[in-house]
């Protein structure tokens, strides 16, 4: 209301000052019609003489005259001679006139000389100059106004009658309404138009559209992608109620040390089914990640014959990456220098490398020819540095070759190993390799008739390339499923040990032969110790990596044993089945020593915690040195 009256107050000024102005501009002009009509009657009697005097005097053809106050008078700025040359030549002034002497003199001077003298006798010649205009001196200056929407002024605005205050009050009414729908206006067209964008934004996709977007490869890999990164979320089982105010943790009654714990088993229903697991690996540079092949799936025909399924310990429902093969996928590996690459070995002799970044498809293998294995490959090995290393892959056919991972057109080397006294042929038929740590040219290699043989890769001193055969390690009578030597742990040096497993239901301790000392004469090399508790083939054992008397080994009858030398050699320090008592096949340690994975006949791969069973104590290396010397002296003196 304050702000009404202020508009209604403003309005009712300015059409005072209005009014004020039109009575100013007609009262100058009943002045200016009598002033005129003066005017020309006194100049009527003039003669054309005293016009052309004046010029003379002006363009300075003749002196002027004394001055007089009569002489100075000009009555006014207009006059009758508007077509003269002294009309046209001389200066547009609003106020000022000449006298005869030439001196500017204001029109009012002008006005009180002629009122004051008017009976003067003497002629004066006064040239008057008149100009037909509006007297712009008269009217009084511009009034600067600024109009706004409250003030509408037009050109006929001095003649509008003076409107009432209700009139005044109706038409700003009328302009807020107005302006009001305008701006309700401009709102519902905004609100059209977000509803029209919105629509259009979130409409509903056709069922072809929809069937085409989820068919990408983009939208797929997508929802693969994240998928995983939502079930890794909800399978990791963190105590987020853990109460860390009470200092001790309440566990199970593991920490005797006399138990493993399960923690889980990977099996999917496309890849697993109908399959067995023929290896297993851990990878070195992620610990939760493990990799385990799989043999053919005779009720599925159009599927791979060979698989490769990297498992994931927080990703439990599937796989995290799946890996096709032409073939049975026999052997499997991380490779220890490259953590994206997987290599696999396959019954139809060629190697295949398989990259985490790429697709399910290889990216390297080898070719099927004679320039590589054309048997089953049961056995791959990793040797060398991270700037110098090979991959060593074992076949049935007899060969060993060397590989470079990123050139697998052709071998880098090519060893054939022969015996001359196997019975039928001269070729070793391999099925595991195994190498000392630190070494990349003596290996070890096990074989179908049950005999381990020493080998060179290259010529040395006091051997050439090739198969030992003076030595014999004989002391399995089936085929060696198994093989590894000690690893370079603790303080004292036991990679001259090793173990293999065979189908003879027996695990053997071998203490191997050093290169230097070579033989001149066939000599067998009989084991240190021979574990004979399994009642079924015996199809793999491991070392464990972190306690140097302990190790585990997997049998036919679903099995999982673990040894500890220094408690006992006669009965496992812990015997667990495992699944459904399926045939387990493989067995492999993580890099901490803390897991074990374990691959089964049915498909399935379980994972094991050891425990504290896994945590070595101070004494147990000087332990073990101790109880491999009284059975090195036992095989010296079998009497005693």
């Amino acid at each position: 209301m304050d702000r009404r009256k202020e508009e209604l107050e403003k309005k009712r000024q300015k059409l005072a000052e209005l009014r004020r102005a039109r009575e100013e501009r007609r009262a100058i002009l009943e002045t200016q019609s009598n002033h005129t009509q003066t005017t020309s009657n006194s100049t009527a009697g003039k003669n054309r003489k005293a016009i052309d005097d004046l010029v003379a005097l002006v363009l300075g053809e003749r002196p002027p005259a004394p001055a007089s106050p009569a002489a100075a008078v000009a009555t006014s700025d207009q006059g009758s001679d508007t077509g003269s040359d002294f009309a046209s030549s001389r200066p547009q002034s609003a106020n000022l006139s000449y006298s005869i002497p030439g001196t500017p003199i204001s029109t009012n001077e002008q006005r009180h000389s002629l009122s004051s003298q008017p009976s003067l006798s003497t002629p004066n010649y006064v040239a008057e100059l008149t100009d037909c205009q509006a007297f712009v001196a008269d009217i009084p200056p511009l009034e600067h106004v600024v109009y706004s929407k409250e003030i509408q002024t037009t050109e006929g605005s001095f003649d509008t009658p003076q409107l009432s205050e209700e009139e005044i009050r109706r038409q700003i009414v009328e302009e807020f309404e107005q302006e009001e729908r305008q701006r309700q206006a401009v709102i519902e067209e905004e609100k059209k138009r977000a509803e029209q964008e919105k629509s259009e934004e979130f409409r509903d996709l056709t069922e072809e559209e929809r069937k085409m977007i989820v068919s990408t490869p983009e939208f797929l890999d997508f929802v693969d992608t994240s998928s995983k990164v939502v079930e890794r979320a909800l399978n990791e089982k963190y105590d987020f109620m853990k109460d860390y105010t009470l200092g001790v943790d309440v566990e199970s009654d593991e920490s005797s040390g006399k138990r493993v714990k399960y923690v889980c088993e990977f099996w999917d229903e496309k890849w697993s089914k109908n399959r067995s697991v023929t290896d297993v690996d851990w990878s070195s540079k992620y610990p939760e990640l493990l990799v385990s092949s799989y043999n053919k799936n005779p009720m599925a025909l159009n599927e791979p014959d060979g698989v490769a399924l990297v498992w994931n310990l927080h990703l439990l429902e599937r796989p995290e990456f799946v890996f096709h093969s032409q073939s049975d996928v026999l052997s499997v590996k991380f490779s220890e220098f490259h953590p994206n690459y997987v290599i696999g070995g396959t019954y139809s002799g060629q190697i295949v490398l398989w990259d985490t970044r790429a697709k399910s498809l290889p990216v390297l293998k080898t070719p099927l020819s004679a320039g590589g294995h054309t048997h089953p490959v049961y056995s791959l090995e990793m040797v060398g540095t991270q700037n110098a290393h090979n991959l060593i892959s074992g076949s049935t056919d007899g060969f060993i070759c060397s590989w470079q991972l990123d050139m697998l057109a052709q071998p880098q080397d090519y060893l054939e190993l022969l015996h001359p006294a196997h019975n039928k042929t001269d070729e070793v038929s391999v099925t595991c390799v195994g190498f000392p740590d630190n070494e990349t040219t003596t290996f070890w290699v096990g074989t179908e008739e049950g005999n381990v043989y020493q080998a060179n890769r290259y010529d040395r001193a006091g051997s050439k390339a090739g198969i030992n055969q003076y030595d014999t390690y004989k002391g399995h009578h089936g085929m060696v499923t198994g093989m590894q030597f000690h690893p370079l742990v603790g303080p004292v040096d036991f990679s001259d040990l090793f173990l293999t497993s065979s189908v003879d239901w027996t695990v053997k301790l071998w203490r191997s032969k050093s290169v230097s000392k070579t033989s001149t004469q066939p000599t067998t090399i009989t084991p240190l110790y021979s574990f004979e508790q399994a009642d079924d083939y015996v199809y793999d054992v491991k070392w464990s990596p972190s306690h140097p008397a302990l190790f585990g080994s997997v049998d036919g009858h679903g099995q999982f044993d673990l040894w500890n030398l220094n408690a006992d050699t006669e009965e496992p320090f812990v015997s667990t089945p495992v699944g459904s008592g399926k045939a387990l096949n493989k067995l492999a340690w993580d890099k901490e020593g803390k897991k074990t994975a374990i691959g089964s006949s049915d498909g399935r791969v379980y994972v094991y915690d050891i425990g504290e069973i896994a945590n070595p104590k101070p004494d147990d290396w000087h332990l073990l040195q101790k109880n491999i010397s009284e059975m090195i002296s036992n095989q010296e003196n079998p009497g005693k």
